[in-house]
């Protein structure tokens, strides 16, 4: 029979976000206090906790009580309570004003927090403001602490309960009961299955029409986070039938519901029918319309004798364009609609500043700009010009919830360049072309050999593939193959043209970092096992580089760019590593698993409109205050103040993935590959991450993954719809 004990948790030693699993010290009534441990979800220091369990002896800690289930309750004693308040738990109260509310109440000062807040003012130092943002802080908290004793049998995280809270305020739980789908669709990171399993729990029946509707609209959800637009019918629904665990049948027979109420967008493929949610249908004949519109309209350019022109920009650059370089140029300023593709070395660069020197001497207005901050910085260092990031050129305004930009209110342009355009999902695409005036000239640059968006869609990919099928009259493409740039001698320049031709061979690996030649500019490090590849990396990142390389900051310079998130030498794991060797005094915060510090380098993982924060940012920790569980960070706009409910989407970013790495160069890349990377070793990944490097690239790990990378040519294809429409318009 299980041994019972009550008391107060006076201390959390250990908590595993991902299970709950916590080690603590548990002082039981009228005892000494003992260490507890086991999964107790929501367990807060100063509560009074029931605890069901059993007594164990641990080898190295001695005797433990392994709890198998707690229930919680607010603490009732003044001891009690100025632990629970003075634990950092509800931001504006920390360790001084715990002291303070509760000499000044007693054991009654939870229920004047909850119920009459405004006598929090009798505390000195305690104003009309800070009592404003305590009462909101501790309703969030009654809020999400009711979310997580419901959630806590289905494994969600701590994080994802708060991201509940922020999405829904204090009705989180009765939305939870009432319609666990919705959460399902409304809440990135809960899942459909977590959803089906409350929603099961609830007697929900396995087969009910509402719980195939909602598995049919998460599978197509799903399948637009791996990129797709518009996914083949027949396919849709045998990848519904496996998700449900229910007969086939009964899935298809839905189809034709949610088509016939708009859930589903139909788009016939020729050989078969796709399916498409709403917005990105809309955002796929936006596209099309807009190119079509642009490249039938008139230009807006004065008159150019483009040769002359060419040859003037030639004159101005000191040097003889190649052939690929002067029909890049005129390709641009005799089409409406063009595109300039090619890899690194390949003279965009001299295209673009040849451009923009003709048109701004012939007095036209040319906008440039690029998905990500450091892209745009790049692409005016290199033109002279002012370039904008895409939703700063297309000025987002969160009071409107949209852009300013757009059909009503277009940009005034005659040549709209955009960068990085490999970059450009569906929607953002659509948001842009809407924007760009009928007059103008668009021209699209990026690398088509790059991993796709990051978002749902292939743009730039569909957009060269129905020019070069239909040839259509305003729309051109420049492909540059032959490498301009620095020639023969840089390596990341020849080896990342290499890749493309399926030349397997790695540059020869040293056997340690100490050993590496460091007068060129990329190398490989022999380390094949994950344990000495984790080691290898650190020492460079936190040892080497900075010596080497004076001129590099450490932290914001050096960039590790890995293939997982998960394993020795994935994201995770690389970050907790590098944080400590980079940053391991910093004074820090925690929020849900992450715990940042000032100085720490950090991502952002979603668009925030409101902050002018897009997803990739990168920035530094600049500011914490402990008390309110805030920070501040540096990014290429500017500083941004994070709530606690806005750090969730703030990651460390000491290393990230490649996918997030896209749009951005970083003087020296760091690239972790291993043979246990395998499911992601894909070329396009390898030649993202090499060419993000501008001045040093590292590969550490195995040279035989690095082949497995190179030949393996078959990353998954998207499949979209905008081809279609393009071609529809024609």
């Amino acid at each position: 029979m299980p041994d019972t004990l009550k008391g107060v948790l006076e201390r959390i030693v250990y908590q595993n976000e991902e299970n709950h699993y916590t080690i603590g010290e548990f002082r039981p009534e009228g005892a000494k206090a003992i260490t507890i441990v086991g999964a107790m979800p929501g367990a807060q220091v100063g509560e009074t906790l029931a605890l069901d369990g059993e007594w164990t002896q641990h080898p190295v800690h001695g005797a433990q009580f392994k709890v198998a289930k707690f229930t919680a309750e607010l603490p009732a004693s003044v001891h009690g309570i100025r632990k629970y308040l003075g634990s950092g738990l509800i931001p504006h109260i920390g360790p001084k004003y715990a002291e303070r509310i509760v000499n000044k109440f007693g054991e009654d000062t939870l229920r004047i927090i909850s119920d009459e807040s405004g006598k929090l003012r009798q505390v000195e130092g305690i104003g009309a403001k800070r009592a404003k943002l305590i009462k909101e802080a501790w309703d969030e908290q009654t809020a999400l602490r009711e979310v997580m004793v419901f959630l806590q049998t289905y494994g969600v995280t701590t994080a994802l309960c708060l991201r509940l809270i922020r999405k829904y305020g204090t009705p989180a739980k009765t939305i939870l009961q009432n319609d666990p789908y919705r959460v399902a669709r409304e809440v990135p990171g809960i899942g459909f299955k977590t959803a089906d399993r409350i929603a099961l729990n609830l007697g929900y029946a396995n087969e009910s029409a509402q719980r195939i509707d909602a598995g049919l609209l998460f599978a197509l959800s799903e399948l637009e986070s791996e990129g797709h637009t518009a996914f083949p019918t027949s396919d849709l629904i045998d990848y519904a039938a496996k998700l449900l665990e229910v007969e086939r049948p009964l899935v298809e027979t839905r189809v034709p519901e949610l088509v016939a109420s708009e859930a589903f967008i139909e788009l016939d493929a020729g050989g078969g029918k796709l399916l498409q949610l709403p917005l990105l249908e809309r955002a796929e004949k936006r596209i099309a319309e807009r190119v079509h519109a642009i490249a039938e309209a008139p230009s807006g350019l004065p008159s150019i004798q483009v040769d002359k022109a060419v040859a003037w920009a030639q004159e101005q650059a000191g040097f003889e364009f190649a052939p690929e370089q002067a029909a890049g140029v005129v390709a641009a300023l005799r089409h409406k609609v063009s595109v300039l593709t090619g890899g690194p070395g390949t003279g965009k660069t001299t295209i673009l500043r040849a451009l923009v020197e003709i048109v701004k001497v012939k007095k036209a207005r040319v906008l440039l700009a690029a998905p990500t901050g450091r892209a745009a910085q790049r692409m005016s260092e290199s033109t002279g010009a002012t370039a904008k990031t895409i939703h700063r050129l297309l000025e987002w305004d969160p009071s409107q919830g949209g852009f300013v930009r757009n059909e009503d209110k277009p940009l005034r342009a005659d040549l709209v360049v955009v960068d990085e355009t490999s970059m450009l999902d569906t929607r953002l695409a659509a948001a842009l072309l809407q924007a760009v005036p009928e007059q103008a000239h668009l021209l699209f640059v990026g690398d088509v050999d790059q991993l796709p968006s990051v978002g749902a869609g292939n743009v730039l990919k569909d957009v060269i593939r129905f020019i070069l099928q239909n040839k259509p009259g305003g729309c051109a493409v420049t492909r540059l193959d032959k490498i301009f740039r620095q020639g023969a001698r840089s390596g990341i320049v020849e080896v990342s043209h290499a890749i493309l031709h399926n030349r397997a061979d790695p540059p020869a690996p040293a056997t340690a970092p100490d050993q590496i030649d460091i007068s060129t500019d990329l190398h490989f490090v022999h380390a094949p096992e994950p344990d000495r590849c984790l080691a290898a990396v650190t020492r460079l990142c936190s040892k080497l580089l900075p010596k080497w390389y004076g001129w590099a900051d450490p932290v914001m310079d050096i960039q590790v760019l890995a293939p997982l998130h998960k394993g020795v030498a994935g994201i995770g794991n690389l970050n907790a590593e590098l944080q400590q060797a980079l940053n391991p005094h910093g004074r820090g915060v925690s929020i849900g698993p992450q715990r940042f510090a000032v100085g720490d380098k950090v991502i952002q993982t979603r668009n925030n409109y409101d902050l002018g924060i897009f997803n990739g940012d990168l920035g530094r920790v600049t500011a914490i205050d402990a008390e309110s569980g805030t920070l501040a960070a540096q990014f290429d706009s500017g500083v941004v103040d994070f709530t606690r409910g806005d750090m969730l989407d703030l990651s460390p970013a000491y290393a990230i993935s490649i996918h997030k790495s896209q749009g951005s160069e970083f003087p020296i890349v760091v690239i972790p590959l291993l043979k246990q990377h395998f499911i992601m070793l894909q070329r396009n990944l390898l030649y993202t991450g090499i060419t993000r490097g501008r001045k040093k690239v590292f590969i550490v790990g195995d040279p035989a993954a690095y082949a497995m990378a190179v030949r393996n040519s078959e990353s998954a294809e998207r499949i979209t719809g905008l081809g279609l429409r393009l071609k529809a318009m024609c």
